[in-house]
């Protein structure tokens, strides 16, 4: 069983119609799509925007099905000197809580500066940085450039904010500060769940926009979602437990 984790329908829609012998099932008010994909089982939630979404949506997830790893898909925005570009596909190395900290005179500080881990267990303490399984990581990446020049495909930071970033000035800080590739709203949360519960975990996303003074008609929203979800069901064809 393969758990598949998106925020909004968009990231969704093409993976829900290429499922077969589907099963949808209410869990609260979470509505989780259980059946076949790429001849892989899988359970498919959309659990919202934002970390708190995220994170009930994987915890859902892993207590209920028990999968054997989590993959976290759909849009981002990339960093200006990250060298993606729209319609890209980026996975993440590690994501990184850019938020999770304290604002002081001297700038931003994270949780190491505090002294409060966000997660401990008996294997790890992770402050802000949560680095993605090699091995999982390994798989989707020969996956994907197996496909050759239809999928241009990046790997590196990704940085998982409240607060989208709609300028190039705060681009440029979080340029500095973390060297990420991309940015996002939900990752760090569905890693730390993945973490807690000891279960793999990756990270897939479609590029919809540079990380620039906010102009949506720069931005390519739909290209970006498909280019997730098919990135997610080569993953799949190909993935070996």
């Amino acid at each position: 069983m393969i758990a598949l984790l998106t925020s909004v329908d968009a990231e969704a829609d093409i993976l829900r119609q290429s499922m077969e012998n589907v099963n949808r099932v209410t869990i609260g008010t979470t509505t989780v799509f259980e059946g076949m994909l790429a001849g892989k089982q899988v359970v498919l939630c959309v659990a919202g925007m934002g970390k708190v979404n995220a994170a009930h949506g994987a915890t859902i997830m892993i207590t209920r099905y028990a999968p054997a790893v989590l993959f976290v898909l759909g849009v981002g925005g990339a960093y200006p000197s990250s060298g993606a570009r729209i319609g890209d596909v980026v996975l993440a190395r590690e994501e990184i809580a850019g938020d999770e900290g304290v604002l002081t005179n001297d700038g931003f500080k994270d949780t190491e500066f505090i002294g409060i881990p966000l997660l401990k267990t008996t294997n790890s303490t992770i402050f802000n940085t949560y680095p993605a399984p090699a091995p999982v990581l390994d798989q989707a990446l020969a996956a994907l450039r197996s496909c050759g020049p239809s999928v241009t495909v990046h790997a590196g930071p990704f940085i998982t904010l409240s607060t989208c970033t709609g300028t190039a000035a705060r681009a440029r800080e979080l340029e500095e500060r973390y060297q990420g590739l991309c940015e996002n709203m939900e990752g760090a949360a569905a890693a730390q769940v993945a973490e807690l519960h000891n279960v793999p975990w990756l990270e897939v996303r479609g590029i919809s926009n540079i990380v620039e003074d906010r102009d949506l008609s720069r931005w390519d929203i739909p290209r970006a979602a498909r280019a997730a979800q098919q990135a997610v069901m080569h993953i799949l064809g190909s993935w070996q437990p």
